[in-house]
């Protein structure tokens, strides 16, 4: 290991910052947010630079500079295009034997200034030596995203417990067990969200009843139309921290990937004329799961509350006291349709939307209202209505949608073996048939959506008139 990661106190802290430049600038920004006293030293400052941090930092003369930096803990070095000038603050910081950084002077580092991950009292550091430092600013980026902006305050909570969690168990195995699942459960999940009233009031009572086996949790999560980037942060984070993931058949490998390594695995696919486990045993599933103290993710296709029964499964286990969360997804109508650059509204040709279900209880088409279905300047979004494609498109027509309605057919909207096909609302079975589309697949019928191939035609007049 190259670096060792040290992180100072910064209640009594004493730094100095050379420079009155954008590097020193940057410097400041980071030392700002600290208790620690820091003192700049410059020829002269912008005023955005005074302006900025006035109240916050020092500005000093340069007659004080050996003073301060005799009282210095560590000292930044940021002078540009003066060398005279960054060798006498070198000479200085020698002469009083303190650790320094240059600015963009590896070679004369004795500690380098990370790329900081900051919640709070919550901090990380990722640091690469000053070999690429656009790579830890990238990793940083990675790791602020899958934490929550609250981690800071679920530390102070757990800071304010500690005592009263070391009186009640005795035993240090049992301290850690509490914590440990503490972090893990609903109590954690509350302050994350915010309720810090409502936690402390579980905290109290989990503390005098001294449990430390882990409460269970369910968590509905939407994996979204396909594509794994359009994934939510918290899904990725509830996926990274589950016990047991239930997932359905329309959730695809590249997202099954995300799932903590360890996790059990269970598929309760459902496919067209195909149910591998029937709902209520589902509920029971996950009611068990979570009883026996795990942390329970249901993974769904698009947003679990549209056409995927999550209300159904959150009200079972709401019924039996079950802690349970939904994590909402992008809805496969919207991301696939929006992926394929095909507006659902539009000024022009669709002041509305609306989701139905091609697909009832007995494999038919739905007793649907095609009245209101067929009005103009509207868009129709079918889910599962690939095998019911000729009836949806006769009973449209019947009542009064133009035949020549532009559809649009999207199979495995957003992921790699993607199948778009557009015709009219005559054809719609054909099309279906002829591009080989067997499911999961979106019927959108309305004037939007021949849209895509209006964009992609500009696209390319525009690239002729280029070369």
């Amino acid at each position: 290991m190259e670096l060792f990661p040290v992180f100072f106190g910064t209640k009594s802290l004493n730094v100095v910052v050379f420079g009155g430049g954008e590097n020193a600038r940057r410097k400041v920004r980071l030392l700002a947010k600290t208790h620690a006293r820091v003192d700049v030293i410059a020829p002269v400052f912008s005023p955005e630079f005074v302006n900025e941090f006035a109240g916050r930092v020092g500005f000093a003369p340069e007659a004080l500079t050996e003073v301060l930096v005799s009282e210095a803990k560590f000292v930044i070095i940021a002078i540009e295009d003066d060398e005279p000038a960054l060798e006498a603050a070198l000479k200085l910081v020698r002469q009083y034997n303190l650790p320094m950084n240059v600015v963009d002077r590896p070679e004369l580092c004795d500690f380098t200034v990370p790329s900081i991950l900051d919640r709070g009292c919550v901090v990380g550091a990722i640091a690469t030596g000053g070999a690429a430092p656009v790579m830890a600013r990238n990793i940083r980026s990675r790791l602020e995203a899958l934490l929550p902006k609250r981690t800071g305050e679920l530390a102070n909570f757990a800071r304010g417990f500690r005592g009263k969690v070391k009186a009640r168990f005795a035993e240090e195995s049992d301290r850690r067990a509490f914590w440990e699942n503490m972090l893990r459960g609903p109590i954690a999940e509350k302050v994350l969200a915010g309720d810090e009233d409502a936690a402390r009031i579980e905290m109290d009572a989990a503390i005098e009843e001294g449990k430390t086996e882990q409460t269970g949790i369910v968590y509905i999560v939407g994996a979204g139309p396909g594509d794994p980037e359009l994934l939510t942060l918290k899904a990725l984070r509830v996926l990274q921290d589950a016990d047991i993931v239930f997932y359905d058949n329309l959730v695809g490998t590249d997202i099954l990937d995300l799932i903590r390594r360890d996790a059990d695995r269970v598929s309760v696919g459902k496919s067209k004329g195909y149910h591998s486990v029937p709902q209520e045993d589902i509920h029971e599933l996950l009611i068990m799961a979570a009883k026996a103290g795990k942390r329970v993710v249901r993974l769904k296709g698009g947003d679990p509350f549209i056409f995927g029964r999550g209300g159904e499964e959150l009200g079972a286990l709401l019924a039996e006291g079950i802690e349970a969360q939904v994590v909402p997804g992008i809805s496969s109508a919207l991301g696939c349709a929006a992926s394929a650059g095909l507006p659902l509204t539009h000024r022009d040709h669709a002041q509305s939307v609306t989701f139905v279900t091609g697909h009832a209880r007995n494999g038919q088409v739905p007793d649907l209202d095609w009245q209101s279905l067929a009005r103009q300047n509207q868009t129709v979004v079918v889910y599962m209505g690939v095998g019911t494609a000729a009836q949806i498109s006769e009973n449209l027509i019947a009542a009064g949608r133009g035949a020549a309605t532009p559809v649009a057919v999207i199979e495995n909207g957003t992921r790699e073996n993607e199948i778009r096909a557009y015709g009219e609302l005559s054809e719609l079975a054909n099309l279906i048939e002829g591009n080989g589309i067997k499911g999961p697949a979106l019927l959108i019928i309305g004037e939007v959506a021949a849209l895509p191939e209006q964009f992609l035609s500009s696209m390319q007049k525009s690239l002729e008139i280029v070369e």
